[in-house]
């Protein structure tokens, strides 16, 4: 599955979430899985949206075909656009679905890696940081993708903000020691968004 992570800075935001909503047309799309985003908790200008495909071929395919017309409807709304591709290596907990009916909010963890550190990164996420947010209560489900160059992402399905926020007080910081993640890792940024429903396809 190839994993579709947007992030940009609003400047109209009634025009953003109205253009947004027209994305509605991917259903049907060969290879289309699913769609959602929100807005970031912390930067209330900064949006996020994830969309998920079957692979590449019916990615590159939809982007030469039908991509220009539901994002022309955006054109002016947003600066900074930022846009990553990642390959779904393993699922956060098991059986992972593009499901966001049951989700209030998304974490999303994007790590660049030191080359030479990039195996031990990966067993790290299986065997520390997996089991831990699977354990937690308010953790719905998640995906690990990864991106030519060494880059990684995390992307967290959870019941609420709060839940959430209890699995970050709970250790997050042990677990990063456990992890040798800033050995690991050379960059690292990441978000909660609260999923707008209305952004669902």
């Amino acid at each position: 599955m190839l994993v579709k992570w947007i992030r940009c800075s609003v400047v109209d935001r009634h025009g953003f979430e109205r253009g947004q909503r027209k994305w509605a047309g991917l259903l049907g799309e060969p290879g289309f899985r699913g769609q959602s985003g929100g807005w970031s908790r912390t930067r209330p200008d900064v949006a996020h949206v994830f969309a998920f495909w079957e692979n590449r071929v019916f990615y590159d395919s939809f982007m030469a075909r039908g991509h220009d017309r539901p994002a022309t409807g955006q054109a002016g709304t947003f600066r900074d656009m930022q846009v990553m591709l990642f390959e779904r290596r393993f699922d956060v907990k098991t059986g992972f679905e593009p499901d966001f009916t049951d989700a209030d909010v998304v974490r999303v963890a994007h790590s660049s890696v030191h080359e030479d550190r990039a195996e031990h990164f990966v067993l790290m996420q299986k065997q520390v940081w997996n089991p831990a947010m699977a354990g937690s209560p308010g953790m719905l489900r998640g995906v690990f993708g990864e991106a030519p160059g060494n880059e990684f992402l995390v992307l967290s399905m959870w019941k609420s903000a709060a839940e959430r926020g209890k699995y970050r007080a709970d250790g997050a910081e042990r677990l990063a020691a456990r992890a040798q993640t800033e050995t690991d890792v050379s960059a690292l940024t990441g978000d909660v968004v609260a999923l707008e429903p209305s952004w669902t396809v």
